[in-house]
């Protein structure tokens, strides 16, 4: 796979789509925030629907703080299951390719994409300079507090990120909605796959347990699979939509609650 060196490009020449609606989310993304969102979603009562259906919706999703790529959530969702595919990946990294960022589902449902879209990080303690755009968290109301401007916060090194309290988006989100359904190697990839600073940036590690550091391996290799297959070639979506429509029902085949 052909790495294209010029993605993730955060500089004067980003988008102002991008700046803005990470402007929008490193002001408003705060402790008591992603704790409500999380509560008020995790009710799952916005719909019943497969996760075939909720690809299909994601159709009309193009993520605003991407500078890579305009296409569909759905066209990046296919170009990132089949470069898995292609690669050798097995069949349940194949369908998190697939459906990693079916959360953006809460486009769908209103939420401006501030509060859907973007890197995640923990919220609780500092941010990391290693965060796009860490200089927007000037104007957050949790930047001066004091119980959460030390590099540890209100946690204890060692917790492990069930513990911890991430900037509400897609991912947790997706991992309510399919939770208890997949490998716990899935449900890991899908929860942290936004998590850069961790995955990309070595930030944060003093969070992990032993459980989170055996899985951060699959965050590694799927997170090549997730940035580098996108082009702005759209994929083939009747040459492939036959194959991978089978492989999330193998996996996911009821209807769920979103």
């Amino acid at each position: 796979m052909a790495e294209n060196t010029h993605l993730r490009e955060y500089d004067e020449d980003t988008r102002s789509e991008v700046r803005e609606t990470y402007r929008k989310n490193h002001t408003q993304q705060t402790l008591t925030l992603a704790r409500e969102k999380a509560a008020s979603f995790g009710k799952l009562d916005r719909a019943r629907l497969t996760i075939w259906e909720a690809l299909v919706e994601l159709d009309r999703v193009i993520d605003e703080s991407d500078p890579d790529t305009e296409l569909s959530q759905l066209q990046h969702a296919l170009q990132t299951a089949e470069s898995l595919r292609l690669a050798g990946a097995p069949p349940w990294l194949q369908l998190v390719g697939l459906i990693h960022d079916a959360g953006k589902m809460l486009c769908i449902f209103g939420e401006e994409q501030w509060a859907v879209v973007g890197d995640t990080y923990p919220l609780g303690c500092a941010f990391s300079d290693t965060i796009v755009f860490h200089e927007l968290f000037a104007e957050n109301p949790d930047k001066n507090q004091a119980a959460y401007s030390t590099e540890t916060g209100i946690y204890n090194p060692g917790c492990g990120l069930d513990a911890v309290t991430m900037a509400w988006g897609h991912d947790e989100y997706l991992y309510q909605v399919t939770r208890g359904r997949l490998p716990a190697e899935a449900a890991f990839v899908i929860r942290f796959h936004s998590f850069y600073p961790l995955h990309q940036e070595n930030a944060y590690r003093w969070m992990l347990n032993a459980e989170d550091e055996a899985l951060l391996p699959w965050l590694a290799r799927f997170q090549k699979h997730d940035l580098y297959s996108k082009t702005n070639q759209p994929p083939d979506f009747d040459a492939l939509a036959t194959h991978y429509q089978k492989l999330a029902e193998d996996f996911l085949p009821d209807t769920l609650s979103w």
